[in-house]
This record gives C-alpha cells, structure tokens and sequence, in this order.
C-alpha cells in the first residue's frame, strides 16, 4: 500500500482515523545507522535493521530507497548537542548529513535533540540481559526508536 501526503480515512463504519506519511528516525554513527519508523497513524515507533555505512552516496541512495518503500514522508535526524544545550563538533557533521539527505531525496530533514539517547538505549539493554556482542549492534536502533518516540510524543 503506497502511502500519499493526503490524510485517508476509512469508510462509513470506520473510527476515520488519518493515515500520515511516515517518519524515518535516524540515528547517524561512523560505522552504522540506527533506524526507526513511525506507524501509519504516527504514534508509535519501530525499530528497523540498521544501515551498516559504506559510502556516503550509498547510504543515501538506501535511506532513499527505504524513504519509498515505507511511504516516508519526512526524515528525523538525532542532533548531539552538549549537556549545555550547544552544538558541539559531531552537530556540523549531522547536519551536513541531513542536508546532504534533504538534497538527494527531496524530502524534509528535522534535527532533534538527542542527548541522552544513547545512554537510556545502553541502559535498557543491560537492565534486558543482552548480550555484549548484541548490545553494540541494538543500541543503535533503540537509540533511534527512543528519539522517535520523544518526537511523535512532543506533537
């Protein structure tokens, strides 16, 4: 099912819930990307596999990919910021990144806070019992999972 930008509501014995176009959460690292997906209704985030990097051009083209296949209708990049509230040297990266993406797909790019993400996505995975080896991999995900759901929560 092809998702538009148009709200679609069900029929006459239907509740009329609108269906929204989708939001990929990213959460950008050197080596992958940790991925999650709003539901169709834009309450709940998802987890997706993770997007091992190769090249820049690459990750773009499987993150546009992606963006089409799922009925994306706007990206959310997680912006490290200092425990201040500032922007520190990993932000320029992302946001390089994010308007790179925003170029390539033609689709917004929103940049949400993410500090502490990653810690809160560390702490759930000890306090669950999973493994070392598992953990470095799922940290990613739920660390965009988490991010997303701070967003969709926020509206």
């Amino acid at each position: 099912m092809e998702l538009s930008s148009k709200p679609v509501t069900g029929g006459a014995d239907s509740p009329g819930f609108a269906l929204k176009p989708r939001i990929l959460a990213l959460d950008l690292g050197k080596k992958r990307i940790g991925l999650a997906i709003s539901d169709p209704l834009g309450i709940t985030a998802q987890g997706l596999p993770n997007l091992v990097r190769t090249r820049k051009r690459a990750d773009l083209g499987a993150l546009e990919g992606l963006a089409r296949e799922r009925g994306v209708g706007m990206f959310l990049m997680g912006n490290p910021m200092n425990m201040r509230g500032s922007e520190g040297r990993q932000s320029a990266w992302v946001r390089e990144f994010a308007e790179a993406l925003e170029k390539y797909t033609g689709l917004p790019v929103k940049l949400w806070d993410e500090r502490l993400t990653s810690v809160e996505a560390g702490r759930v995975l000890r306090a669950s019992g999973i493994s070392i080896e598992k953990r470095a991999a799922a940290v990613d995900r739920l660390s965009a999972v988490i991010l997303l759901q701070s967003y969709l929560d926020s509206l």
